[in-house]
């Protein structure tokens, strides 16, 4: 079997949905699980509509309304006059309805929760997944849209919940392989779950991706296919390069350092459920599905030493921290990383020296908190606006003059902080977000011998 991960572009219309319908259609005989995204900009639209509601904006009296009408007018335009069509038309009000109503608790409490948003938030899988399994059926595709929430077991970190894989496999085994036994198609929203008392959840945006590697390598699938709008996983960026290369093969190192490191076609979390199960992860393009895609395994074929591609994530802030009696003395960095620990905040890249240690983080919700902790720890100085730059291969501790052929790139370009040797797969830098871009191309030129231009 295999699963296949559709993101919002692929959804975005009825004649999106009936392109994925083809997909696989393709594929029936693989005995696919299909995973969707919410329609293209809806999960923006509901988060903007509650900070309206919180912000008791006038403007909110649209949102509702034009959320049911979009996913009304692709329910008319899939699915031909008959009880199927009323009772995903029913399913549609029902979701906004609901919806309505915890908007207005928003806007009456004046309080929006992360419990809230996530409720919120989960709308647009709820209403894709069941449009979509509708529709496929009507197209002659023997389907069930199933609940994610009733599979996928998470804790009740809202907003970044963390799935329970035991609970979740269960689940898994009860509900959705009797689905493939008799035949049928399951049709799931990504990115939603539920706690162990029913309460929704969500795993954070772009957490499709991740939805669909848990049940992959759940199951266990043969391959997990993430259908996207571009080729693959690229040498750079098209957006910032357009010429940029489709990388035909990765290996799971290499594509967990480009998904975190800002390559926007992979969620960072997928590829771990992949490489517990060694199961590959095929990156595919809905809108041009004769492209062969990048193919992500365990050990991809490669030169060791040379980059893959090259990633950049903007919205980072430095932190500094300076102690010059403290910082060597026994349990000091203990304490630092302790601080994030308790704001459950991650670190991107660190750097230390004799009287100092310096952090990236790109949460900036947290920082006030984690910058007040860590006053009592030292001199604190934040530095926002920044980006982080990674080049990605493999074999990196083992090749000379690397470090030497970024930093002539760069020549033109100041660079705040470096890591690397933490990782055999990463050469980072952090330069200011400004900067960011031509920072790219310039390493793009210099690793892969294309114009920056």
């Amino acid at each position: 079997m295999i699963v296949m991960k559709f993101g919002g572009t692929s959804v975005g219309s009825a004649e999106r949905i009936r392109a994925l319908a083809e997909r696989v259609r393709e594929r029936r005989s693989e005995r696919p699980v299909v995973v969707v995204s919410a329609l293209s900009g809806v999960t923006d639209q509901l988060v903007r509509g509650a900070r309206l509601a919180l912000a008791h904006d006038a403007a909110l009296e649209s949102v509702v309304p034009e959320l049911r009408a979009r996913h009304e007018t692709a329910v008319r335009e899939l699915l031909p006059e008959g009880a199927a069509r009323e009772r995903v038309l029913a399913h549609v009000a029902a979701c906004t309805e609901e919806l309505r109503v915890v908007y207005t608790g928003v806007n009456y409490l004046e309080d929006l929760t992360a419990r809230s948003l996530d409720a919120i938030s989960a709308m647009g899988e709820r209403l894709s997944a069941e449009i979509v399994g509708a529709a496929l059926h009507a197209l002659g595709l023997p389907t069930q849209a199933v609940d994610a929430r009733r599979l996928l077991v998470t804790d009740d970190a809202f907003g970044r919940a963390i799935p329970d894989m035991e609970a979740t496999g269960a689940r898994v085994q009860a509900e959705l392989v009797p689905e493939l036994q008799a035949g049928r198609i399951p049709v799931l929203g990504g990115f939603i779950g539920a706690t162990p008392k029913g309460v929704t959840t969500t795993l954070g945006r772009g957490g499709s991706d991740w939805s669909a590697a848990i049940f992959g390598a759940l199951l266990p699938a043969r391959e997990i296919q993430i259908w996207t709008d571009v080729d693959g996983m690229l040498t750079l960026d098209p957006r910032v390069f357009p010429r940029a290369r489709v990388i035909p093969e990765v290996s799971f190192d290499e594509a967990a350092e480009l998904a975190y490191f800002g390559a926007k076609v992979l969620h960072p979390a997928t590829i771990k459920p992949a490489v517990e199960r060694g199961i590959p992860v095929r990156i595919l393009n809905s809108l041009n599905p004769a492209a062969p895609g990048t193919r992500i395994t365990r050990d991809a074929p490669g030169i060791a030493g040379e980059p893959r591609a090259i990633a950049f994530k903007k919205g980072i802030s430095v932190l500094q921290i300076s102690q010059p009696r403290m910082l060597m003395a026994h349990g000091f960095v203990a304490r630092v990383f302790d601080v994030f620990a308790r704001h459950r905040t991650p670190v991107d890249l660190i750097a230390t020296s004799e009287v100092s240690i310096s952090l990236t983080v790109d949460q900036p919700e947290t920082l006030p908190a984690v910058q007040k902790d860590l006053e009592a720890l030292g001199d604190v100085r934040l530095l926002p606006g920044n980006a982080i730059v990674s080049v990605v291969g493999r074999g990196f501790l083992q090749r000379p003059g690397l470090a030497a052929r970024l930093f002539s790139a760069l020549r033109d370009v100041n660079v705040l902080m470096i890591s690397f040797g933490a990782s055999d797969v990463n050469l980072s830098c952090v330069v200011a977000e400004a900067d960011a871009e031509r920072a790219v191309r310039s390493l793009h030129h210099e690793f892969f011998k294309e114009a920056a231009a």
